[in-house]
């Protein structure tokens, strides 16, 4: 018995080295395996929401960052970015990486393709967003700054392609947050867009494996100890060994950076829960019951020139996404059920009309309110308070004939 027990257990340490080489053997050839697999599945996936999309507008939202290069990789594979099937959409914060603009320029000329980039609205460049929202906005307010430096450019790129699908890089492996994303979300309205994630069982070993293996040219600063980037002021080195950690991919991510409950910031805002949501939603909406008309240029222009009516025009130039325009949204909707005798009450979406707005109204901030008399004059209202009573009683102030 004794000498049965030795000799299986001379046998099964005269195994183990051999074991030991099998397993080493099994795990690679298992982890080529794997990546051949989801290779597959994404390029799958990409192909068949193109399809399913039937020649309707597809956006890819690019932020550049390792994920994001290797679906660009696969898109340009499929011939999706060259014959513009897919619309590469890049929003520039004025707070990025100077590597990540040069970046952009280079994957445009490897993959055959040319982003539209986005900015905060009215914004050309870094100085024109210090002048309008100040520099220190994300030190002031990071959800304002969220909004207007992500969310709503976010928002207008997806408006101005008109998406009915959009792909994008979450994975489930980045954070508890996204822990039980799937490949495809269906829209959450009739007539929604539908979001496809293609490399949402990826995870982040595998992104770097597949460029190893592809040639695959990623971002410089990963390199320099970067697993991720996004804005500068917020993004830090990190030890490698903590990259391939569950959710290490953004550990170095809005460090230092707290919400307004308190907790550590771990989105940027656009995927946060209704936050595209609330960018998209209007203002004062007619077809929910809102007295505020509804203008556009041309009425607009004919109260300027004096040939709208007899009647004089209350009117508040406004985007949706700014939160001074949402604070006075109540107040002016009371302002417009009883509004002052002969007096119309409306809106104009100033951030889709800024050279309108810029040239014949002089304003560049929202919201801004004037009165337009019958003839065509205007004068703007100045005060920040904008209750109904303080309104009205500006606008009895003013020459109604």
């Amino acid at each position: 018995m004794l000498r049965g027990g030795s000799e299986r257990s001379r046998r099964f340490r005269r195994n183990a080295s051999t074991t030991q080489e099998e397993i080493s053997s099994w795990v690679e050839k298992a982890r080529v395996s794997r990546l051949q697999h989801l290779e597959e599945q994404a390029s799958t996936t990409i192909r068949k929401a193109v399809e399913a999309a039937s020649g309707e507008p597809i956006a890819f939202p690019c932020a550049l960052i390792a994920g994001d290069v290797i679906m660009l990789e696969l898109m340009h594979r499929l011939g999706y970015l060259t014959s513009g099937a897919i619309k590469v959409l890049f929003i520039d914060t004025f707070h990025l990486f100077p590597e990540t603009l040069d970046f952009l320029a280079d994957v445009e000329q490897r993959y055959g393709f040319k982003a539209q980039v986005f900015t905060a609205a009215g914004c050309n460049t870094k100085d024109d967003y210090d002048e309008m929202y100040g520099a220190d906005l994300w030190k002031e307010d990071i959800e304002e700054y969220d909004k207007i430096c992500k969310v709503e450019p976010f928002s207008r790129a997806l408006r101005t392609v008109g998406a009915v699908t959009m792909f994008n890089g979450r994975r489930r492996d980045h954070g508890k947050e996204r822990a039980h994303l799937e490949i495809i979300e269906e829209a959450a309205v009739a007539g929604g867009m539908i979001k496809v994630q293609p490399l949402v069982y990826w995870e982040f070993r595998d992104i770097f494996d597949f460029a190893e293996r592809e040639s695959v040219k990623l971002h410089p600063l990963h390199d320099d100890g970067y697993p991720s980037l996004g804005d500068a002021k917020d993004t830090v080195r990190v030890d490698r060994d903590k990259w391939f950690e569950y959710a290490g991919e953004r550990s170095g991510r809005f460090v230092g950076l707290v919400n307004k409950d308190g907790s550590a910031k771990s989105e940027c805002g656009i995927h946060v829960d209704g936050a595209i949501r609330d960018a998209e939603r209007d203002l004062w909406e007619t077809d929910k019951g809102s007295h505020v008309k509804l203008w556009e240029v041309p009425r607009v222009t004919e109260a300027l020139e004096g040939t709208n009516d007899d009647n004089s025009t209350l009117l508040v130039v406004y985007a949706p996404w700014c939160k001074y325009c949402q604070a006075m949204e109540d107040a002016f909707e009371d302002l417009a059920a009883t509004p002052p005798a002969n007096v119309t009450v409306a809106k104009l979406r100033g951030d889709a009309v800024r050279d309108f707005v810029e040239e014949k109204l002089m304003t560049k901030s929202f919201p801004s309110i004037y009165f337009i008399n019958n003839v065509g004059e205007y004068v703007r209202y100045e005060s920040e308070t904008r209750t109904p009573e303080a309104i009205s009683a500006w606008v009895a102030e003013q020459n109604l004939e």
